[in-house]
């Protein structure tokens, strides 16, 4: 069964706790800290893979949980990292994290951590200083990643066969290449993407037979807004127009309308056009369908075929041999020619990680201050705020950063409220 969609629950392992211990030894009054840090949480992988053809599986699958890193022990013994889930994808897999695409896995063997497992907290030792001598501070481990996503699968091909339903798409799949698709007279007898290879001048095409599209397609009529998505990898477009059609040039304009409306850039995706079931047409009657199209198409790569007589198939192999090796050498050109030389000035990801804001809100007629930033939010992860010390040690961090002068200028006092994250605590301890 052919799925290209899913959603999935994917959560990375938690870190684990640091660890309060100290040494006990014969003979040893008080000895010091020795609690270890804990485990790194496992990461959530996807491992593309040739192997794959559906998602499938994620439909009987939906949650992906990576194991959580061990607590520290005593005796600065750290926690073991949680085993990373590595998770089989087909090539050409797309991830989607609400709207924004956060992997794109389009080759054999490419691997992509997804999610990334939490890091685990430090133990007592780790805070063993001249000053404190015996702290009792332990972090929490940081929660991994967690998040829903939506999977897409998108075929990789350089050929997409598009046209209406019994266009005679299958029929010419099954008889240029190894697939053998589904084929009966009536429509809609391509209920999923198809996948061959067609050989010519020992140059391989891997070519995608796409569902038979209607007027409305873009819009979900039909079959073609669920498979249109497949001819977007494509590198040429092959469309098929049956002779017999009464109005060959208005089924040619349907079929660009609809691709069109789907995306704007599959306009201007190189297109061979093939006139099928001609065996039983005479040269006048393909030649007036041809014209037809011509007066449309604004390109001569018309070609006449029948696929049940083997007629005008090579002819139109060695085009679209033509067209993809054109593509391929274009893409190659386009990649190259990325470095523009134009110098831009970023922030690096240290200076992202130590950037942080401050606002105030009104929440039921009191003052709240929210404090956003990565490594700010990140230290409130791990702060155990059921011990004075912890949220202590995470004042003085927010003091170092300089966090606790902007929230004075921003009206903050001893007892006012400071969040960060989920977590709620006083500027000073009261």
């Amino acid at each position: 069964m052919f799925v290209d969609t899913a959603k999935v629950f994917i959560q990375a392992g938690k870190g684990g706790d640091g660890a309060v211990s100290f040494r006990h030894e014969i003979y040893v009054d008080k000895g010091g800290p020795d609690g270890g840090d804990g485990g790194r949480g496992g990461d959530v992988i996807f491992h593309a893979t040739k192997n794959l053809n559906t998602l499938l599986d994620f439909r009987y699958k939906p949650e992906l949980k990576a194991a959580p890193g061990k607590n520290g022990a005593k005796q600065n013994k750290r926690g073991r990292s949680g085993e990373p889930l590595i998770v089989k994808v087909p090539m050409g897999t797309v991830v989607k994290r609400g709207n924004d695409i956060i992997a794109d896995l389009v080759g054999d063997d490419e691997e992509v951590v997804i999610a990334h497992g939490g890091d685990g907290g430090f133990g007592n030792a780790h805070f063993k200083s001249s000053t404190r001598q015996a702290p009792k501070i332990a972090e929490l481990g940081e929660p991994g990643e967690t998040f829903e996503a939506e999977l897409e699968l998108k075929l990789l091909a350089d050929v997409g066969l598009v046209g209406f339903p019994n266009a005679g798409k299958s029929t010419f799949l099954s008889v240029v290449s190894n697939a053998r698709p589904e084929i009966a007279d009536y429509a809609f007898t391509t209920l999923s993407p198809n996948l061959g290879v067609a050989t010519i001048d020992k140059f391989n095409l891997l070519i995608a037979d796409i569902p038979g599209l209607i007027e409305g397609a873009s819009e979900g009529k039909g079959l073609g807004d669920a498979f249109l998505r497949h001819v977007e990898r494509t590198s040429v477009l092959l469309h098929l127009v049956d002779a017999y059609s009464n109005d060959i040039a208005a089924d040619y304009k349907t079929i660009r309308d609809e691709l069109a409306a789907y995306s704007n850039e599959l306009t201007g995706r190189p297109e061979v056009v093939a006139l099928t079931k001609t065996e039983g047409l005479d040269d006048e009657m393909i030649g007036m369908q041809v014209d037809e199209i011509k007066k449309v198409a604004g390109h001569e790569r018309i070609f006449a075929i029948s696929s049940t007589a083997h007629k005008g198939l090579n002819e139109v192999l060695r085009e679209l041999k033509m067209q993809v090796e054109t593509a391929r050498a274009k893409a190659t050109e386009e990649t190259d020619s990325e470095d523009d030389g134009i110098h831009r000035i970023t922030l690096s990801d240290d200076q992202k990680a130590q950037a942080w804001t401050v606002k105030r809100v009104e929440e039921e007629n009191r003052p709240v201050f929210v404090v956003r930033g990565h490594k700010i939010e990140k230290f409130a992860r791990r702060t155990n705020f059921e011990g004075y010390e912890n949220i202590n040690r995470l004042r003085d961090i927010m003091k170092k950063m300089g966090i606790t002068h902007e929230l004075k200028r921003a009206g903050a006092e001893g007892d006012s409220i400071i969040r960060i994250g989920r977590a709620e605590f006083t500027l000073v301890e009261q």
